[in-house]
């Protein structure tokens, strides 16, 4: 469905939904994040130490300044480092709006896999959550979101019915 370059949209089956994460946003609140209904939402999991996200956070702040309608984007850093560090590292590159970390391990627990929402077999990863909110499938490394195949994907699960 979507390969092109360096990466392969991977089928997630069974799908299961995804329940709302507890982050932390850039400013150091915690928060919390669910699907919205009717959205695509794209979970892209990051880390400072990560060549490949520096050529990936910037191409999803570009997806992200789009704006399209339906679409949102959300970028988590896994690294165990203080929000301070990893807000300096996110004002270096470009990021999307909706940037956040993990610091209570709900995402990616590296103490317990089996804790995980998201398994991170590659760096980075993002998985693509459809319009009912089941993670439909993921994308290792610098996916090309801004390219046609990038662009189709996302328009096949955009025009899917919503919950």
């Amino acid at each position: 469905m979507f390969r092109s370059g360096r990466t392969q949209f991977i089928v997630e089956r069974p799908r299961k939904a995804l329940p709302p994460l507890k982050l932390q946003d850039m400013s150091g609140k915690d928060v919390t994040l669910a699907p919205k209904p009717g959205h695509v939402t794209l979970v892209n999991l990051w880390a400072s130490w990560c060549a490949a996200c520096k050529i990936d956070l910037p191409t999803l702040a570009g997806l992200d300044r789009m704006r399209r309608p339906a679409l949102d984007v959300w970028t988590i850093c896994t690294d165990r480092r203080d929000i301070k560090s990893i807000r300096r590292y996110a004002e270096a590159i470009a990021m999307p709006r909706a940037s956040f970390a993990d610091p209570h391990a709900q995402a990616t627990n590296p103490a317990n896999a089996d804790a995980s929402l998201f398994a991170t077999p590659a760096m980075p990863i993002t998985y693509l959550i459809g319009t009912t909110g089941l993670i439909e499938g993921y994308v290792t490394g610098a996916a090309e979101w801004l390219s046609e195949p990038g662009q189709a994907l996302l328009r096949a699960y955009l025009d899917q019915p919503g919950a």
